[in-house]
């Protein structure tokens, strides 16, 4: 096991835990991405998206440049939702403009039968870089690791890449229930082993993303999603060389199911921006903190009303108390066309307003 320095700003951890923070801790879905000038050049060099997160050095170098950048209070993995489905060999690639894509889907019933977890060896490119991005950190902030849930993958390995309407993996739920239930199950064991070798390669927190739990329908969510994502939090360590590692879930388009999620055994729970974050708070109660919920396109207006919205949500959300907890964050993933300095004037506006509601 790799040596780390000692963490200096612990503040993004105790938030998830629910204890007492001096402030409230921000860190941005895809905070290291195409809005950064200093991306587009070190993905230039890498030449391609996977080019950039299959190779450890450059994944370090592009998770680094918004933490060097911002005064945020975490980092996060340098990699993509679907490295789990395409160690199953299912040949993901990258098409401009029109996102991931797989080159073989599982539909079939012997396409289902022939689907098995992947060895993790397959994705030691993704834990070279956890270690090699924890190393760089040196203790500056805590390093989150992530997956996409079962539910998710499933979304993309049935349709073969994103969907609007996701028609074909909706009649093989109401079809073919059993086949679902196969897919999710193997995606559920293939997720909690990625995620626990990323705790073990370095990771000190780790997140899930249902990208696609909001497209289900009351009680298929529950039953083909958030069981699913239950039997991984259940399956994670949860702790490291005596260390808490905090677990976020977070299904965009939600909102509806929070009070369920809050008992699938998770730290925290994030929320997209439909969410009304004091009503969530009273909802979940002391039983996960929070993680949210600023609506991304305000980065595109100016420099006061991003102030003005960023106090909305924390006034919204009210001073944490004891067994309480908030975590500050967009409601989804920042857009590729987001002005740099917006996010240094949001960053700023968070740390600023939440010291002053912890002294008023």
């Amino acid at each position: 096991m790799p040596q780390f320095a000692p963490l200096q700003n612990d503040t993004f951890l105790r938030a998830l835990l629910r204890q007492p923070t001096d402030y409230t801790p921000v860190w941005l879905m895809r905070q290291a991405g195409r809005y950064l000038p200093e991306y587009r050049a070190t993905r230039a060099r890498a030449g391609s998206f996977l080019g950039l997160a299959k190779n450890p050095d450059f994944a370090t170098e592009v998770t680094l440049q918004p933490i060097d950048r911002y005064p945020l209070d975490a980092s996060i993995l340098f990699s993509d939702i679907l490295t789990v489905p395409d160690a199953m060999g299912l040949g993901l690639y990258f098409e401009d403009g029109e996102g991931p894509k797989f080159e073989r889907t599982v539909r079939t019933e012997a396409e289902v039968a022939a689907l098995r977890v992947p060895d993790m060896a397959s994705l030691q490119y993704v834990f070279d870089a956890v270690t090699s991005i924890r190393t760089a950190l040196n203790g500056r902030v805590p390093l989150i690791g992530f997956s996409g849930s079962p539910w998710t993958l499933a979304c993309y390995m049935v349709e073969g890449g994103g969907s609007r309407e996701f028609h074909t993996i909706k009649k093989m739920l109401y079809a073919r229930p059993d086949l679902m239930h196969r897919i999710l199950d193997i995606n559920a064991e293939a997720v909690a082993q990625y995620l626990n070798a990323q705790i073990d390669a370095g990771a000190q927190a780790v997140m899930i993303f249902d990208s696609w739990g909001g497209a289900l329908a009351d009680g298929a969510y529950q039953a083909f999603s958030l069981a699913s994502m239950r039997k991984v939090v259940a399956q994670l360590q949860r702790e490291k060389d005596g260390v808490r590692i905090p677990a976020i879930v977070f299904t965009k388009g939600g909102g509806l199911w929070l009070d369920e999620m809050a008992d699938i055994g998770a730290d925290a729970l994030g929320v997209d921006w439909t969410v009304n974050l004091g009503r969530a708070r009273a909802q979940v109660g002391d039983r996960v903190a929070l993680q949210g919920n600023l609506d991304p396109a305000i980065l595109f207006a100016g420099p006061e009303q991003i102030r003005a919205e960023v106090e909305k949500a924390l006034a919204s959300y009210g001073t944490p108390s004891a067994g309480h907890g908030h975590v500050f964050n967009l409601g989804h993933g920042i857009s590729q066309f987001t002005p740099p300095e917006s996010v240094t004037a949001m960053v700023h506006a968070v740390h600023d307003f939440s010291r002053r509601q912890r002294t008023a």
